[in-house]
């Protein structure tokens, strides 16, 4: 990779599968030579976001700094201890209880977000890469490298990057950043709720459940909603609510499969 930091290009024991769904820093310790002109360790920034696949709400990504002490683990059962690992692996009981000691563990983190309109307008791909941003110079200072989850790098130039599959479950300061991600939007969706009971956010979380599709069929979308998404032709007496983006405005995804 052109101008990357020491470590930065793969490695064939970090591109190994992770220690059973346990985070650790394998990825980190890879990335972590000199950095040009700089007498410190790369300072690493991991990046994770959830409500990509979501039909209403923002998406959310979270931009979290460690510094490469061991992660904190909560009481399970009998002396066993649950360890940080993505998010979707966890129960939202251990989620919460993570978001709680996180903050106060994390040498930084940050959140940024897009709206539903900015995904209309720009698609995922730039929604993705604005709401990265800005969790990023929400940091205290900028990342010399920036750990994403899966192979594509929707953030490009001028940021660093290192794509690595299931980072969330290999690498600690991008499971961090899914956790807080996660508990973060679930919290802002569940709080819709009261405006809008018959949607079942708090649940869904603004996935197609059952609930939430009928809700859907019955009311139509509510301003929270992705009007560009495909969800849309399948509800005949909404169909016409639909936006269709400019193809110059963004090169990013329409498909609620994304």
């Amino acid at each position: 990779m052109t101008g990357a930091l020491p470590g930065l290009e793969e490695t064939r024991a970090s591109a190994a599968a992770g220690d059973g769904g346990r985070a650790h820093y394998e990825i980190e310790r890879s990335l972590g030579g000199i950095s040009p002109g700089r007498p410190g360790p790369v300072r690493i920034a991991g990046v994770d976001e959830v409500g990509r696949g979501a039909w209403a709400g923002p998406v959310v990504v979270c931009a979290a700094v460690t510094d490469l002490s061991p992660a904190p683990a909560l009481p399970g059962r009998g002396t066993r201890l649950v360890r940080l690992t993505d998010s979707k692996l966890l129960t939202a009981a251990q989620r919460e209880a993570f978001a709680e000691i996180l903050p106060g563990w994390l040498s930084a983190h940050a959140l940024g977000s897009a709206s539903p309109e900015e995904i209309d307008e720009a698609g995922m791909t730039e929604a993705l890469r604005r709401a990265a941003v800005r969790a990023l110079e929400a940091l205290p200072a900028p990342p010399d490298v920036v750990i994403l989850d899966g192979k594509h790098d929707f953030l490009g130039a001028p940021w660093r990057v290192r794509c690595e599959i299931k980072a969330d479950q290999r690498s600690v300061t991008v499971a961090a950043a899914s956790v807080l991600a996660k508990v973060h939007r679930d919290r802002l969706m569940a709080g819709l709720d009261a405006e809008f009971p018959a949607y079942g956010f708090a649940a869904s979380a603004g996935y197609p459940s059952p609930v939430h599709q009928e809700a859907l069929r019955e009311f139509g979308p509510t301003p929270h909603h992705r009007m560009s998404w495909s969800y849309l032709d399948d509800l005949p007496e909404w169909r016409h609510l639909k936006k269709h983006r400019d193809p110059l405005a963004g090169t990013g995804q329409l498909s609620f499969f994304g």
